[in-house]
């Protein structure tokens, strides 16, 4: 492994461009009176992508304290079967997920390990306070599974209904703890859970969006196609549900503009939706920057009904400055949409292309540029970036026992906050 010594940056505020130091855990500026994001601005302009195994390669453009034990890593390379059935001439795929064939290590089969490895790597190793995540699904896997590796206090709240999506190859150390809300709850009553729990001063918010460790980790997946492909692409695709893998792509090219290896190109963010839950793609059809009115049965409903349930966020990172309108606006973007049927029929086809299985939302994504490409949108020559965000799921359980991580506690789904902060507090007594 090479020689670490933590990563020199400072902090930006989108809205204002005042810069200033990190406090240690910063997610807000701290004299912006509007809603924006922080940026890091990193001392070294330019990438150097180290020989290590995993994620830490791209360290010189991530905000670490730390260096934790990595190996995990996504994979891009120059599609062959995929691109012949499509017509296309340059089509590259990150694929975030397990496909070692292809040099794509990550054993959750989800980019959200990208995620992970940063936001821990960010955390002080003497920190005796607890981390506390709320999710739907993926990104518990992949914070359970770097924080049991770590021995990095975890407290995860996911809702009973989705518990089926914490599986793991082996049993996970007890610094990882899980709490629920009750069946029929959903990820918003997690969040409400999760923000119970953090009255508690024994307890730290991992940030969502706001954390530049978790846009920067994501940011990687742009870095490991730029490196690989030697050019900044001209079109990327991903399906979204915050829409933040997105906005970390704009960071991260911008970041890659300056650096001036890679070209100046801006590439199109094409980012994608199930239908029929479509809350940013109605908005910026609109072209809104704040979110249009939605019913909450009816969003209820569409999230029963849509296949990439991960893409179901309904209060996204999408108006806040620096957020995804400010992205889709600054790349010449757009929001689409693809149907159950329509994903998976291109789940199918990256399988008989590609040779792996992948997930239903970046299913979505590969739906849309199909579409795309049908009706004559796409430039058969550009060069296309596609992010596949999990998969390999079926190829990784071949042959394994799988073990599923329980609840600790199961709450109402309107709790009383003193009970949650007791009980919570007395898991790590």
């Amino acid at each position: 492994m090479s020689k670490f010594s933590p990563t020199e940056y400072k902090l930006q505020c989108v809205a204002t461009g005042e810069e200033f130091e990190d406090a240690g855990w910063t997610l807000d500026c701290p004299t912006c009176e509007k809603p924006s994001l922080i940026r890091a601005l990193y001392a070294k302009k330019e990438l150097t992508v180290y020989d290590d195994k995993g994620l830490y390669k791209y360290r010189d453009w991530l905000p670490m304290k730390r260096m934790l034990h990595c190996e995990a890593t996504h994979a891009t390379y120059k599609s062959e079967g995929l691109a012949a059935a499509l017509g296309l001439e340059n089509l590259y795929i990150t694929f975030n997920g397990y496909f070692p064939e292809k040099g794509a290590t990550m054993t959750t089969c989800s980019f959200k390990e990208t995620e992970a490895y940063s936001v821990c790597a960010r955390t002080d190793a003497d920190n005796d306070k607890v981390l506390v995540v709320a999710s739907a699904g993926n990104t518990a896997r992949a914070f359970a599974k770097v924080c049991s590796e770590n021995n990095i206090k975890l407290l995860l709240a996911v809702p009973e209904d989705n518990l089926d999506a914490l599986w793991f190859d082996a049993p996970l150390n007890d610094c990882v703890k899980l709490i629920s809300c009750t069946k029929g709850g959903d990820y918003f009553d997690a969040i409400h859970l999760s923000n119970l729990a953090l009255k508690s001063p024994k307890f730290y918010a991992e940030g969502g969006a706001k954390n530049i460790a978790r846009r920067d980790g994501m940011a990687t997946t742009v870095l490991s196609a730029v490196t690989t492909i030697g050019r900044i692409p001209d079109y990327y695709f991903q399906a979204v549900g915050s829409g933040t893998g997105a906005i970390a792509a704009w960071e991260a090219n911008m970041r890659l503009i300056e650096d001036g290896h890679y070209g100046t190109n801006v590439m199109r963010l094409m980012v994608s939706q199930n239908a029929p839950f479509l809350p940013m793609y109605d908005a910026w059809r609109a072209d809104s920057r704040a979110m249009l009115p939605y019913d909450d049965d009816k969003a209820r409903r569409d999230v029963e009904i849509i296949d990439a349930k991960v893409l179901s966020n309904r209060k996204p990172p999408y108006g806040i400055c620096g957020g995804l309108y400010d992205a889709l606006k600054a790349t010449n973007g757009d929001v689409l949409q693809a149907t159950n049927l329509q994903a998976r029929k291109a789940a199918q086809l990256f399988l008989e292309t590609e040779g792996v299985d992948i997930h239903p939302a970046p299913a979505v994504a590969l739906a849309t540029l199909i579409k795309e490409v049908e009706a004559g949108h796409v430039d058969k020559k550009a060069t296309i970036m596609l992010n596949i965000t999990g998969g390999g799921e079926a190829h990784y359980k071949e042959g394994k026992e799988i073990f599923y991580l329980k609840p600790s506690l199961v709450f109402p789904l309107n709790p009383d906050e003193r009970d949650v902060v007791t009980k919570v507090e007395k898991l790590f007594e």
